[in-house]
């Protein structure tokens, strides 16, 4: 800290070994800087062994928030060094630094065009060498912990008491033999937690027996990492966890690879269904980050990482124990095919995925191969036909985003192969793959074939069938059908027409969605529909799907919109999307395995008359009451209705329907899109309990609302919302009215968005319940009118736990609290943004507003705003942004 606030150190290098602490050491240090103002903001890139100037540059492109349009790497560089530029008081951190690195080739500025803009560099390694290398004004190293810190750290992870002075003495027995080693304390301490003195004892003698000769080696860390490996519940947890390091180093690794991977080799043949494996997996990882042998990904959508220490572990293990020999050049730089493997005879495993490997050997001797990655090598263009003749137990083979077109002959030779990545774009032939009868997985993602080969009906034992995102338009009738061991289907392609005549092949159909409902052992279903008339009216026996990802109606550009949006989601989601006028033709047995069982349901239109009140209707008829997700969108044209009344389609227009029962009482978010909401007034008839769980409410677009987004009669009906989004509303007058001061228990309301409501005036419309805002954390405005004062002092006084507001191009606006002769105090307000408002107007003697929490103020464009930091009387360090950028 000492040295990123002294103005001549500009490149501070942090050293020390493995597992010492090095990254979290520094990101604390980041974000410590960041809160008392020596820097406004932090980046990071892993540098790691293999110098991969893409991807670096990429991740600190996304950090600074910009997409780069340049091809070359020289190109990327000088964008970014132009963007870091721009910056003030920015810490630039490059982690994992192996030897001397031309920052300049990233994009990173010189020390001296870097202390220009008050900025500065921070990397860590574990070689002292590279610090001076690297020209570092101050190395730090950081030494491994004292006894009292290592026991300290210890017992917390092993999150339990030790009973008697004997207990005591083995567990310090064995915190001692992890030398001080952060990330080895941890493992071993969750490792032997809820282990008895027996254990404890026989892991303490198995440490000692496998000392290093050198005491500060990362041998220490390594046999550490053993022990916890070894303390792994069962056989399957073990190698499950060995099929990790198959990935680059600092890799984001997909949790549906490892465990398709996994099912390839074998594991978690106990569980009856590949869903109940996939649950099984997801258990051993939970388990396995708790033991501290994988980390939880910044990404979501169930990705894990590995620390390098760990992964050499994991290496170190799979060379030596088990029967398992892995041969991993992942991520490398290779161009060429290693030559030591043209020797090996004994590799059971071999990942050269992310290289730029052109060109195979004519054979592949290995006769002991389980598992082969070629995935990423997108510049080899050929496997030899002789490649695969040889003798090999090959059950996984992932040949992801390599350009080849054709599939070798000596492919059908692969008997054995369990998993099959096939997601190469270029090819146009897989027919082969219906020799493979063994296969159980078959990923065909992002290919381009027009029509899936009719070879494909060969493979009885597949389980899996994943052409997400392809362009396959033909599918040969009776094929599916053939697919009898299949559990899940992933059809998100471009075939939509179920049943329909193949054009110029006389008689010849696709294949009808009735072969899809009479695969009895379907689970997953990931599929697109033209219409209602694709799906049969009658089947043998109702699906048992548990997940459904299912979009009926044709609209290719809209499919590819809805994929992109949704394709992170879980495989087990039940979500519908219908771009349908109603769901009234769909047949019985669809209704009991789809619609009833929806969690989420997406709904475009063609009929503009077709309103949200007949969805309501449609809950009543009993088909979407496990709804916890409602997007409904009126995408037609607007033709306004003057109607107010409840009337729905299909009830006589003289009679008044109002429901008998609570509707919609498990929805969670609810997002209304360009609907006509003339009928809305209808909510004050709803039952009591109805829509009362929801959580989240997203209005865009709608006409005929009102002027009030949500009056007294509807928040009474929605006790449980905690975030109000509003936008493109052209008569909104106010957010909330009360016709009277309620006396209502305290709301839930945490976050406000308003956006382009340019008729909007005021929050609120009359009195305000004092416990209206007395949970909200962020209140977002942006192009709104609002007029005089965005609070009354009454409201403003129960702002006692926001956090987040901002304020951005809103000219009507002249005050944030109306004028009085007391003191507001907002008092866990972090973060201000002011920008663009011409007419708000404080003075310092006069401000009223007291933030003793902020740390961050955004001021841009407020002429009349002539207030300064100290105004604010924070006890935080602030960072101000008056530059826009």
């Amino acid at each position: 800290m000492k040295a990123l606030t002294d103005d001549k150190i500009i490149a501070v290098g942090v050293c020390g070994m493995g597992g010492i602490g090095k990254t979290s050491m520094v990101r604390h240090v980041a974000a410590q800087a960041c809160r008392n103002g020596t820097f406004n903001h932090w980046i990071m890139a892993v540098v790691s062994q293999n110098l991969d100037l893409k991807k670096i540059q990429g991740t600190l492109a996304d950090l600074l928030g910009i997409k780069f349009v340049e091809k070359t790497e020289d190109g990327r560089a000088a964008r970014l060094h132009n963007e870091i530029m721009k910056k003030e008081k920015l810490l630039i951190i490059v982690d994992d630094v192996w030897e001397r690195t031309e920052l300049s080739k990233i994009g990173i500025p010189t020390y001296n065009e870097l202390q220009k803009c008050k900025s500065k560099v921070l990397l860590t390694t574990r070689r002292l060498n590279v610090c001076h290398a690297m020209k570092c004004h101050k190395q730090i190293s950081l030494k491994a912990l004292s006894d009292q810190d290592s026991w300290t750290l210890f017992v917390r992870n092993a999150r339990r008491s030790f009973e008697s002075p004997t207990f005591v003495n083995v567990a310090k027995k064995v915190a001692g033999e992890c030398k001080g080693l952060p990330i080895a304390l941890i493992a071993v301490a969750r490792a032997l937690g809820d282990k008895d003195l027996a254990e404890w004892d026989k892991a303490a003698q198995r440490l000692e027996k496998s000392q290093s000769a050198n005491p500060d080696h990362e041998e220490d860390a390594f046999k550490c990492m053993k022990l916890s490996y070894d303390y792994l519940k069962d056989e399957e947890y073990k190698s499950f966890f060995l099929l990790c390091c198959l990935f680059p180093e600092d890799h984001v690794i997909n949790i549906e690879d490892l465990f398709r991977y996994a099912i390839g080799i074998g594991l978690f043949r106990d569980a009856e269904t590949i869903y109940e494996a996939r649950g099984t997996a997801y258990t051993v990882v939970k388990y396995l980050i708790d033991s501290s042998l994988l980390l939880e990904s910044d990404l979501p959508y169930r990705r894990v990482r590995m620390h390098d220490v760990v992964r050499d572990t994991a290496l170190n293990i799979s060379k030596s124990e088990g029967g398992h020999r892995f041969l991993v050049k992942a991520g490398c730089g290779l161009d060429d095919w290693p030559s030591r493997l043209l020797l090996d005879e004994g590799c059971t495993a071999i990942s050269l995925m992310h290289n730029r490997i052109r060109e195979l050997p004519p054979h592949l001797v290995c006769p002991k191969l389980q598992i082969l990655s070629l995935s990423h090598n997108d510049e080899l263009r050929v496997i030899p036909e002789t490649f695969f003749q040889s003798a090999n137990e090959l059950r996984v083979l992932d040949l992801r985003d390599i350009d080849i077109s054709l599939l070798p002959q000596s492919f059908g030779l692969l008997t054995n192969l369990r998993a099959l990545y096939l997601d190469c774009q270029s090819l146009t032939d897989i027919s082969m793959v219906g020799k493979l009868t063994k296969l159980e997985v078959l990923r065909m993602q992002y290919v381009r074939l027009k029509e899936l080969s009719r070879e494909i009906g060969n493979l009885t034992n597949l389980r899996v069938l994943d052409v997400t995102d392809g362009y396959i338009y033909k599918i040969p009738s009776k094929l599916l059908s053939k697919l009898h061991s299949l559990e899940e289907l992933y059809l998100r392609c471009r075939f939509v027409d179920w049943g329909s005549k193949v054009d110029g092949e006389g008689d010849e159909t696709n294949s009808a969605f009735d072969e899809v409902t009479g695969l009895s052992k379907l689970r997953i279903l990931h599929v697109w529909i033209y219409n209602e008339e694709c799906i049969p009216k009658l089947v043998e026996r109702n699906p048992n799907w548990v997940g459904f990802y299912i979009y009926i109606g044709k609209d290719e550009e809209r499919l590819s919109d809805v994929y992109e949006s949704y394709r992170h989601d879980d495989t087990d989601q039940r979500t519908i999307f219908l771009k349908l006028d109603s769901i009234s033709n769909f047949p019985d047995w669809f209704f009991n395995t789809v619609i009833k069982k929806a969690e989420k349901l997406v709904r475009w239109y063609n009929c503009p008359q077709t309103s949200l009140i007949d969805v309501f209707v449609e809950y009543e008829r009993g088909s979407l009451h496990s709804l916890k997700h409602l997007t409904v969108d009126g995408t037609g044209d607007y033709e306004p209705m003057n109607t107010s009344k409840w009337v729905p389609k299909g009830i006589p227009k003289k009679k008044t329907w109002v429901p008998k029962e609570p509707l919609f009482e498990n929805l969670e978010e609810l997002y209304l899109l360009r609907l006509d909401c003339a009928e809305l007034c209808a909510v004050e008839f709803l039952p009591p309990g109805s829509l009362s769980n929801l959580k989240f409410l997203d209005i865009e677009s709608c006409y005929n609302w009102g002027n009030v987004v949500l009056p007294s009669i509807l928040l009474e009906r929605l006790p449980n919302l905690e975030e109000l989004k509003c936008s493109s509303m052209d008569e909104i007058e106010y957010v909330f009215r009360y016709e009277a001061l309620l006396e209502t228990e305290q709301s839930k309301l945490r976050k406000i968005v308003l956006f382009d409501l340019v008729t909007v005036r005021s929050i609120r419309e009359g009195p305000t319940p004092p416990a209206m805002f007395q949970n909200l954390q962020t209140l977002s405005i942006k192009w709104c009118n609002l007029e005089g004062s965005l609070f009354t002092y009454d409201v403003a006084q129960c702002l006692s736990q926001l956090n987040f507001l901002e304020l951005h191009q809103c000219p009507l606006l002249e005050r944030i609290v109306e004028a009085s002769n007391k003191k507001i105090i907002l008092p866990r307000l972090k973060k201000l943004t002011l920008t663009k408002l011409p007419v708000l107007y404080y003075e310092s003697a006069t401000f009223d507003i007291k933030c003793p929490s902020l740390e961050e103020l955004k001021l841009w464009y407020c002429p009349k705003f002539s207030v300064s930091v100290p105004d604010f009387h924070s006890e935080k360090q602030v960072q101000l942004h008056d530059t826009p950028p």
